[in-house]
């Protein structure tokens, strides 16, 4: 069977609002789960199951509900108009709303381009390489959503945005050469823009504080600090002051183990020269 037919997968974050809001119309009319799932012939494990959002609301049982609990047509509405694809996992939602409200953000990438600073072509083969492998339609949708972050990055007054990048990412022809050379003269643009400052660390350097792995620092608009760190296994938040605080020390020592952004861009061009 061709990979690409496959049913697409469901929204998990609507999954889950949809979920609780049958929880809540559960609750409003009176009903247990046991006592809900007794009216309508169900499983208690399926409508449990419903409400955390780990199985899907199908449209008969949507209907079923909405009659028994009085919903005007809300759980049916809600099964008819679910996304069919997540543009971001349920664990990189909270990111995303910090980091569209930061007044600054740090990030250390060791890997590859940070997304905020991706090309379109650059970020959608990302997503074109990832195991086990997206469809097109999960590529298309989660590379327009990557696009749609970075008006952070084109804001007349942007936050306040320092990266610091692992100089082995500039060698890498993710893409290919046309991919790779127009990464690279985005991120020269990107250096130009008020607010911005790139950083490249250089491969020369036997040490550097960046050892454990990329990470992300935010600032939020009432002066929280929070850091954000993905790995193979997964992502996770942290907002311990001392575990920030460590995270923020590390950052501290690789801004200044790293070229200064006068010499990243110097760099930035002496590759392109060489293309």
């Amino acid at each position: 069977m061709n990979p690409r037919k496959h049913p697409r997968k469901k929204n998990a974050s609507a999954m889950k609002m949809l979920g609780a809001q049958v929880a809540a119309f559960r609750r409003a009319g009176g009903f247990t789960q046991r006592s809900l799932s007794e009216r309508v012939v169900a499983d208690e494990e399926t409508i449990a199951s419903i409400e955390q959002g780990r199985r899907p609301l199908k449209a008969d049982f949507a209907e079923m509900l909405d009659e028994l609990l009085d919903t005007k047509g809300a759980l049916s509405v809600g099964v008819a108009n679910m996304p069919a694809i997540d543009q971001f996992p349920l664990w990189a939602e909270q990111f995303v709303d910090h980091e569209r409200e930061a007044i600054s953000l740090s990030s250390f990438e060791n890997q590859v381009v940070p997304g905020l600073l991706q090309t379109e072509a650059y970020a959608r083969e990302i997503f074109d390489t990832r195991v086990p492998a997206f469809d097109e339609d999960e590529i298309e949708t989660k590379t327009a959503a990557r696009m749609e972050r970075q008006e952070i990055v084109q804001r007349k007054v942007p936050p306040t945005l320092s990266f610091v990048l692992w100089e082995p990412i500039l060698h890498f022809p993710l893409g290919g050469r046309r991919v790779y050379i127009n990464q690279l003269n985005h991120l020269r643009a990107c250096g130009e823009l008020p607010g911005v400052s790139i950083q490249f660390l250089p491969l020369k350097r036997t040490h550097h504080a960046g050892i454990s792995g990329p990470f992300v620092l935010l600032e939020t608009p009432d002066h929280q600090h929070l850091a954000y760190a993905e790995s193979q296994q997964g992502s996770h938040w942290v907002s311990d002051p001392d575990s920030v605080s460590i995270m923020a020390r590390k950052y501290a020592m690789l801004r200044s183990q790293a070229l200064t952004p006068e010499e990243s861009r110097d760099l930035l061009d002496e590759l392109l020269g060489e293309q």
